[in-house]
């Protein structure tokens, strides 16, 4: 079964039996993704006199709390209220669609002069601007960094100073009217850059002109088997009012 999607004059068609995830899932313990000092996910079994949220445990149903923290654990959405005091700058009320155009695009971060690792903006345009879908203009970009480790996983990120983006790109993908920012890094910006948060401004066009329906999505996974080019994405959240949720984001290939 396949249905349509049009897109810029044209009709796309995918299999919404096929789905790719390329989320990360949210589990208890130390084994999982983690980043930024984020405490572990935890479950919590709900405990109210005689009852006991456990089928385990003899309860009646499973009525677990959850401890998460969306920036550290785990797949995750954020919107421009990550870096703005604006009460109202929440992911529920800045992201209204769900379905997007996306590009897979794969880039070799540059080790720099003192050892870090940056995805160049050279790098990614010479990678964007060529192949047979340069010509469509995607909504979304889903950026793969390489070698695509499956450590990726469950990297315990907090302290290492990741690969990150430099600020340049930030800005060329706003420029480029890029909505969606998805890739499979902590964050776009240095993990300590005493707050300036370059590439998260310069995506955002924040404070000056800020794009209030455009977000980043951090600490994807995408598998080796799935192809740079173009995609359907359906980019799942909760409606937190927070500047960002856990999230599910979902590719459908397209034709």
């Amino acid at each position: 079964m396949f249905a349509t999607y049009p897109y810029q004059g044209r009709t796309f068609s995918f299999n919404p039996n096929a789905p790719l995830d390329i989320s990360l899932p949210l589990a208890p313990g130390e084994n999982q993704v983690n980043c930024f000092w984020a405490e572990p996910v935890q479950f919590d079994v709900i405990r109210v006199g005689n009852f006991v949220g456990s089928v385990a445990e003899g309860g009646s149903t499973n009525y677990k709390r959850v401890h998460v923290t969306p920036h550290g654990n785990g797949t995750h959405t954020e919107c421009y209220g990550h870096i703005s005091a604006e009460p109202h700058a929440t992911l529920n009320r800045c992201l209204r669609r769900f379905l997007f155009v996306a590009r897979l695009v794969s880039v070799q971060p540059r080790p720099q002069p003192k050892g870090d690792q940056v995805v160049m903006l050279n790098d990614f345009r010479r990678e964007l601007e060529g192949g047979p879908d340069a010509t469509i203009r995607p909504e979304a970009i889903i950026l793969r960094t390489l070698p695509n480790h499956k450590a990726k996983r469950t990297r315990q990120y907090s302290g290492t100073n990741p690969t990150y983006l430099e600020p340049a790109l930030g800005q060329y993908l706003a420029e480029q009217h890029i909505e969606h920012l998805l890739l499979d890094l902590p964050s776009v910006d240095r993990e300590e850059d005493d707050g300036e948060l370059l590439a998260h401004h310069g995506f955002w066009q924040y404070p000056h002109a800020t794009r209030h329906a455009a977000t980043i999505t951090e600490l994807i996974f995408v598998p080796d088997e799935v192809e740079d080019g173009l995609y359907l994405l359906n980019l799942q959240v909760t409606s937190l009012e927070l500047d960002a949720s856990p999230s599910k984001p979902v590719l459908y290939a397209i034709t």
